[in-house]
């Protein structure tokens, strides 16, 4: 027994406490970086169909202002290539945005 409060004693002084309450707690960031308050940049703007483009063109650059606005009209043929300082506005026959401009 004396032995045993001698070892308490020893891990006291020498800094290491067995107490869980001095385990730290980390903070929970599950899918961000510590540190980081900013989100995610925008890659799709869904809530823009069925507007004119200049509309559409307009609500994107508030967001994104260095992004390049390509206009395609209906049955047009676009490349496949990947740009992201473009975002695509397809638009119907009556000239609105038919799909959800993303970045492209």
């Amino acid at each position: 027994m004396a032995e045993n409060q001698q070892s308490e004693a020893s891990e006291k002084q020498s800094g290491e406490s067995t107490d869980q309450n001095s385990i730290p707690v980390l903070p929970r960031t599950y899918g961000s970086l510590l540190g980081s308050n900013s989100t995610a940049p925008k890659m799709e703007w869904p809530e823009l169909v069925g507007l004119t483009p200049e509309e559409a063109e307009k609500k994107i650059k508030e967001e994104m202002p260095r992004v390049r606005i390509q206009v395609v009209r209906a049955n047009s043929f676009v490349t496949m290539d990947f740009n992201q300082a473009r975002v695509r506005l397809f638009l119907d026959p009556s000239g609105k945005v038919q799909r959800p401009p993303r970045i492209g």
